[in-house]
């Protein structure tokens, strides 16, 4: 579970957030990062038995994400993000094909998987692969389950227009015009702080799971 003084301390931050208050609050921050540290821990030898590309043996710490946002092209010159996050998960390196928490107070909370905004060569791949093998991908996103978990996964972002080599009478036009290929579900402050936080989590990570292993075969 995540603590509620872990909350707390990001609804602050986000209410007061500059260097000053930051440094004032150092010794909050610590305890929330490694509150955060300790659940990360916990998801990952809890992946690990439903995804081999977990591995039980990932340190924590490099899968909490920096609190320190990148203002130097930014309009918004806040230094700190206004949430925490977990992600880098997987063994994959070389593409964003995970799972990825965030922690944000107010029930703004969410799991997320899949892969956001592929380019170039993988969106290519991906659409061949949905071209050539849409039911792999419809028998897990059309499912009761999935659903009811993650929404109706159509309804992402797409092209205005037709992707390239593809015509409007394709039967699967829908999913072949998608941006992003994600599942997201939100969680209520009340999951996160619960005592099955992490029975959770890794449950939704797992329905996600099938996801990832067909955008990884599309793309590899």
């Amino acid at each position: 579970m995540i603590h509620p003084d872990t909350l707390a301390f990001i609804a602050d931050l986000k209410e007061n957030n500059s260097r000053e208050w930051f440094q004032a609050n150092k010794e909050r921050y610590d305890k929330a990062h490694e509150d955060v540290i300790a659940f990360a821990g916990k998801l990952i030898e809890a992946l690990s038995k439903e995804d081999a590309g977990v591995d039980d043996s990932l340190d924590p710490k490099k899968c909490v994400m920096r609190i320190y946002r990148d203002i130097r092209f930014s309009k918004d010159k806040t230094p700190y993000k206004t949430n925490m996050a977990i992600g880098r998960l997987t063994k994959n390196k070389t593409v964003e094909i995970g799972y990825y928490l965030q922690i944000e107070p107010g029930n703004k909370s969410f799991i997320a998987g899949g892969y956001w905004m592929p380019q170039g060569e993988h969106i290519k791949s991906i659409r061949q692969e949905i071209d050539y093998n849409a039911a792999d991908l419809t028998s897990i996103v059309d499912t009761a389950d999935f659903k009811k978990t993650f929404g109706e996964f159509r309804e992402q972002e797409k092209l205005k227009t037709l992707p390239k080599g593809y015509d409007a009478d394709n039967e699967n036009i829908e999913l072949l015009k998608l941006k992003s290929f994600i599942a997201y579900r939100d969680l209520k402050d009340k999951e996160l702080t619960g005592p099955n936080a992490v029975k959770l989590v890794a449950q939704l990570c797992a329905k996600i799971h099938p996801l990832n292993v067909f955008l990884n075969n599309a793309i590899n």
